[in-house]
């Protein structure tokens, strides 16, 4: 088995190459580069070792991350921090009909695909924090399950505390509730705008020398190169196993709001491992799929709308997916999108059962609606829709349109049982600067 120390260690360098080549510690402390880009590896190396069956997720993470870690700090330590963050499946479950599947990210403890990257980072910056050093805040912008899985993963855990900006009132209650349940060393503000504003107020913080000089400060959102790397783990287990079962690649469609799960695969790609066709589902949040049909990368102002944690005007990751191409004619080539309407979203949940033997999340929906377009359009291959979420975090849009209730998983009802509170805020970053200063 390939190690961390059998590889020659990768420099990190920024999206805006402002920023001298950096360690991955360094890279994975800071979380944004000084630049105000996002932390990309100099090169991508190849998957290389041989893989079984008998192998899990943990042991596929620590050969697919090993190359990445071979400078780190933390390299020996891996095998032991993926076994501690992969310690749940991500399972590649058949759908009803035409050999297609759903790839389930929703097993972890806050029910969504965040999950697994959360755990990792936090046992990551755990490893690399000196014992005497200063509490380490970290910053999470999100748009429905980031901050739930960033929480959880870091609840409790000495040296560190959390803040999470959410847009108020555009999550479901429930992912609201996950938001505000922890307390101790978990903070939680409700920001009076959407999550375009609670990102641009995470970033302008993140690049405040000032600010930084004053606190330990990084981030846990995709921008952050800790929740990157460990996503490309599932795609490289499921890819590995669907090619050892059936001699093919995996055909992916994954549900999108900031790229950040959609670099990752095209990381898993870019690695060499058995990945065929990745096309982008999102929601009527439709920068992307106007791109990749040929029209300019034009953000704008966030639409609110079912499948809420895909709701960004201005993906992040786009920056990366950027960097790796030369123009945008090989970034076009590489990937496609689709936009789902919310009543589409809606017609969608309600056939899933009856149609692929399922009950999706409305980002799930977005997906499934995808592939039945694409098998519209005569594409008969076997595909992998990304399940994202859990649909009991969305039960009053979900369980009218499938007819009953939808069983919470354990773990979502633990969280739901505790009591919750979160703290308004402005849209503003002066607003956000003054409240980490009084932490």
């Amino acid at each position: 088995m390939m190690r961390a120390t059998d590889f020659i260690p990768i420099d990190f360098i920024s999206t805006r190459g402002d920023t001298p080549a950096t360690a991955i510690d360094d890279a994975l402390i800071a979380g944004l580069a000084p630049d105000g880009g996002l932390y990309v590896p100099a090169r991508i190396p190849a998957f290389e070792g041989e893989w079984s069956s008998s192998m899990t997720l943990a042991d596929t993470a620590t050969r697919v991350l090993a190359p990445y870690f071979a400078g780190s700090r933390l390299r020996d330590a891996l095998p032991a921090i993926c076994a501690r963050a992969y310690d749940f499946d991500a399972p590649l479950v058949a759908m009803r009909g035409d050999g297609d599947s759903l790839l389930e990210l929703f097993h972890g403890p806050t029910a969504a695909f965040k999950d697994y990257a959360a755990r990792f980072l936090a046992e990551a910056l755990a490893g690399l924090r000196a014992d005497d050093a200063p509490v380490t805040t970290i910053l999470v912008a999100t748009s429905g399950d980031t901050g739930a899985a960033v929480a959880g993963a870091f609840h409790r855990r000495p040296g560190f505390e959390v803040v999470i900006l959410y847009p108020d009132g555009r999550v479901s209650p429930r992912q609201a509730h996950g938001l505000e349940c922890w307390g101790d060393n978990v903070r939680t503000f409700r920001v009076d705008g959407s999550f375009d504003d609670c990102q641009r107020m995470a970033k302008a913080a993140l690049s405040d020398r000032d600010l930084r000089e004053r606190m330990a400060l990084t981030s846990a959102n995709s921008i952050s190169l800790g929740r990157l790397l460990p996503q490309v783990v599932y795609y490289a287990h499921t890819a590995l196993g669907f090619h050892a079962r059936h001699g093919g690649t995996l055909n992916l469609i994954v549900p999108t709001g900031n790229l950040g799960n959609a670099a990752a695969a095209f990381v898993a790609k870019r690695m060499g491992l058995p990945i065929g066709d990745i096309v982008l589902a999102t929601n009527a949040n439709d920068v992307l799929p106007r791109y990749f049909a040929g029209g300019d990368y034009a953000p704008e102002a966030t639409k609110a709308t079912l499948a809420n944690a895909m709701d960004v005007g201005a993906p992040s990751n786009f920056e990366r997916l950027r960097h790796w191409h030369s123009d945008d004619a090989p970034l076009r080539a590489a990937l496609s999108a689709h936009a789902v309407d919310d009543a589409t979203i809606r017609a969608t949940i309600a056939a899933a059962p009856e149609r692929h033997g399922i009950v999706p999340c409305p980002h799930t929906a977005c997906g499934l609606h995808v592939l039945e377009t694409l098998r519209a359009q005569g594409d008969t291959r076997p595909w992998t829709v990304v399940a994202t979420a859990h649909p009991a975090k969305f039960d009053s849009i979900v369980e009218p349109l499938v007819g009953h209730p939808v069983a919470l998983p354990p773990a979502l009802a633990a969280c739901l049982a505790r009591p919750a509170h979160g703290e308004a805020l402005a849209a503003d970053d002066a607003a956000l600067r003054k409240r980490l200063l009084i932490l």
